[in-house]
């Protein structure tokens, strides 16, 4: 990947970054100067359920329980350990007034999304399902939705639409929104339509999250925290009002966390982003997280073939024969050409 090239902004923005990290890596060794003059309790596995900066909640790992509200410690973080997200297994110590965390476990899986500088930031660990939320407003845009998609593929996690605020549609953009979840559902994705305001669907979706751990993504105001709360009442989490001037959400989750409900599964739910960079991803992963393109790939006439102009692409041909959708294939170069202005 070539070097990207850096505005004033993104380059103070950096530097305010760089500050700081530095001041909590200050604050992890102070932590840790602190600690080492308590009493700290033996080791034990567990689950973090949240970061805040240098500290996180965790979970002692309880596998036979099945409450929805579970003794969770603030724990501070080693200086040595590596980046921790919610969802992560780790090994810590209890003490006085705060734990603190001394190992993180392997991870099984992670969804992660570049930052500004390129650089790869997890979003949350150890996870089964991407569920990814949209809603009648703010109006879903396939091309993100397609991003989630390609980056699932590339972890090898399951991914699902789910439809919310089904309430909302009315005959204006009732068409378009069966004919998104319809082209989903042909490609062999789940997809569920529901309503956290009238219970449309709902205990089909508490049944399809029953023994997963799920990240719901998307943009901000389709509900997420909506749909917790319909899910597991006790959950009380902030729901946020769409912006009447520009049907754009409100950010309400800063913090990705993780809930458990009630008929059994684990919920994270991540703060909304109105973009999803793929920066990290080569053209050939982008392609490959096109499931219906698979079948075709390796078949070109040429094997470097950009499936652009060059004479004889089995991409190209599919799409003339209806094998691939003319949408999807516009969203693959979309994405594509968006890394080309990202480098």
């Amino acid at each position: 990947m070539t070097k990207r090239h850096l505005t004033k902004q993104q380059r103070r923005r950096i530097e305010k970054n760089q500050a700081e990290n530095s001041s909590q890596v200050d604050a992890r060794q102070e932590a840790d100067k602190q600690l080492s003059a308590t009493t700290l309790g033996p080791e034990q596995n567990g689950r973090v359920i949240a970061r805040y900066g240098t500290q996180v909640d965790i979970e002692p790992d309880q596998p036979t329980s099945h409450q929805i509200h579970r003794d969770s410690h603030r724990c501070h973080l080693r200086a040595n350990l590596p980046n921790l997200v919610t969802g992560d297994q780790v090994t810590w110590q209890e003490g006085e007034t705060r734990g603190v965390v001394i190992a993180r476990h392997s991870r099984t899986s992670e969804l992660c999304r570049p930052d500004n500088r390129g650089k790869l930031r997890p979003v949350a660990a150890n996870i089964d399902r991407i569920a990814i939320v949209i809603a009648p407003y703010p109006e879903p845009h396939a091309n993100l939705i397609d991003r989630y998609l390609v980056a699932a593929e590339h972890q090898a996690i399951q991914p699902m639409l789910i439809l919310n605020k089904a309430d909302l549609i009315d005959d204006s953009h009732r068409l378009f929104l069966d004919q998104l979840l319809n082209s989903y559902t042909k490609l062999g994705y789940d997809c569920l339509k529901v309503s956290a305001h009238t219970g449309e669907g709902m205990s089909s979706l508490a049944d399809y999250l029953k023994t997963l751990t799920s990240v719901f993504v998307g943009q901000s105001g389709v509900g997420k925290s909506s749909l917790l709360n319909t899910l597991s009442p006790e959950i009380h989490l902030a729901v946020g009002e769409l912006s009447a001037a520009k049907a754009k959400g409100v950010h309400t989750t800063t913090t990705s966390r993780l809930f458990h409900l009630p008929n059994g599964g684990d919920v994270i739910d991540s703060p909304g982003i109105r973009e999803f960079g793929l920066w990290h991803l080569e053209p050939d992963s982008i392609a490959q997280g096109f499931v219906e393109f698979r079948p075709f790939l390796g078949s070109c006439k040429f094997r470097d073939c950009k499936h652009n102009q060059e004479p004889e692409c089995a991409l190209r041909q599919a799409v003339d024969d209806g094998a691939i959708g003319q949408e999807r294939f516009d969203s693959y170069w979309h994405i594509l050409h968006s890394l080309e202005q990202d480098q």
